[in-house]
């Protein structure tokens, strides 16, 4: 799993994937719904991109957005924490 810590880590992952498939940004672009402005501004780490639209790439892609509690382990748990 990759550590998400700035718009741009998402953006290199989706370039990534997007060359180990072999498409273009215009192809890439029209296959998930979205510009190829978007698409490039997004593989650049733009910052004010629509995170709605930042998921559908993704998901293009077969990449996923998982959120948990800094700290947390896998299991979800939180480290250190007293009972």
């Amino acid at each position: 799993m990759n550590q998400v810590t700035q718009v741009k880590d998402i953006g290199q992952l989706v370039r990534q994937r997007r060359k180990e498939a072999g498409l273009t940004l215009k192809d890439a672009a029209g296959m998930a719904g979205v510009g190829v402005r978007f698409l490039s501004e997004l593989e650049r780490g733009k910052s004010t991109l629509q995170l709605g639209l930042v998921i559908e790439v993704l998901q293009l892609f077969g990449l996923e957005l998982h959120v948990k509690t800094r700290g947390a382990s896998k299991d979800g748990s939180n480290r250190g924490e007293s009972k």
